[in-house]
């Protein structure tokens, strides 16, 4: 499945934005991307700008500046990891609030359709096991994951509301856990913190006991989910969780590193960072019956794509820009 037309990606130059963009670009699609570069690739950019039918607008989602219209508009405009997202709370909380809100004014006023990347983290510690799409969320509202959390849910509602009461065209994607080539050694999230460490032959740091669950969905096919989300034509507002229902604790990833390795790691334990949730795991029904889609890449299989990502950026030396990989050749 494919989109065709004009596409708006705000926040394109991130790691999920640079995938979905190569999609886009791969079916024939005229694709802005929009970000202000905070945590986004300068050199992602750079690559996408020799491909035809790419524009780079430098810009915030709070200060929408002057576009074209588009009949698309992806918002993944807000850090993901957190260790950038709590680096500056209030604006990953305002461009989560009001960026969502300026885009919807847009695509209202053009006539598209906006897609909203929302999050896992609207569940927070959640009180059920798996997480649909009907489970409200146990969320710390003043926590120091809150920015990220009660920013997206925020969003969510915004959309809503507008699709309610003006009628815009609106789609909300519930992202978990997403990796795969072009992270960052310095992202912070699981996968490319114990890969990079583990490559390093440095003791790979567990936080908590390991035994912590998270469901891990290769970019592909986040992607793959992205679009038919955007393109399915069934206008009922619940969210989709898109995520991988295949769920392992932090100690049997480890096991899965290590196999893909081909050599043992050593690892140190710390303390659990605050508000950290125990387990996530989507219950994907929805995703299944609505856009009939589902992830097809393995764990093993996507850390082998992901490891080899990361040797050949390393041969590759400083000539690419930090953190993406095969650009020219692929989450929160």
């Amino acid at each position: 499945m494919e989109l065709q037309g004009a596409v708006l990606v705000a926040g394109g130059a991130g790691f999920v934005g640079g995938h979905l963009i190569e999609r886009l670009l791969d079916a024939g699609c005229e694709v802005i991307c929009l970000d202000n570069l905070c945590t986004g690739s300068q050199g992602l950019v750079d690559a996408l700008g020799k491909r035809t039918g790419f524009s780079f607008v430098r810009g915030d989602v709070r200060e929408l500046p002057d576009l074209p219209p588009v009949d698309w508009v992806f918002n993944l405009a807000c850090p993901a990891s957190p260790r950038h997202y709590q680096a500056d709370p209030i604006g990953t909380l305002m461009t989560s609030v009001e960026g969502t809100r300026r885009l919807l004014e847009f695509t209202q006023a053009t006539g598209a359709r906006l897609l909203q990347a929302s999050t896992s983290e609207v569940y927070g510690s959640p009180l059920f096991h798996p997480q649909h799409e009907s489970h409200w969320g146990n969320v710390n509202p003043v926590g120091p994951r809150a920015c990220y959390d009660e920013g997206k849910r925020c969003a969510e509602t915004l959309c809503v509301e507008y699709r309610r009461t003006r009628g815009v065209s609106v789609r909300i994607a519930r992202i978990f856990n997403t990796y795969g080539p072009g992270m960052s050694a310095a992202d912070g999230r699981v996968i490319p913190s114990f890969v990079h460490q583990a490559l390093r032959r440095r003791a790979v740091t567990v936080f908590g006991d390991g035994r912590q669950t998270r469901s891990f969905c290769f970019v592909d096919d986040l992607v793959e989910g992205l679009i038919r989300l955007m393109a399915c034509e069934d206008e009922q507002i619940q969210p989709v969780n898109l995520g991988n229902p295949a769920e392992v604790s932090m100690l049997e990833l480890l096991d899965s590193i290590e196999r893909v390795l081909g050599f043992p790691v050593d690892s140190q334990f710390e303390g659990l960072p605050e508000d950290d949730p125990p387990f996530r795991c989507p219950d994907i029904d929805q995703a299944i019956t609505r856009l009939g889609w589902q992830p097809s890449v393995s764990l093993e299989d996507g850390l082998r794509r992901y490891v080899m990502s990361c040797l050949s950026e390393s041969s590759a030396g400083a000539s690419r820009s930090p953190g993406w990989v095969g650009i020219a050749t692929a989450g929160d």
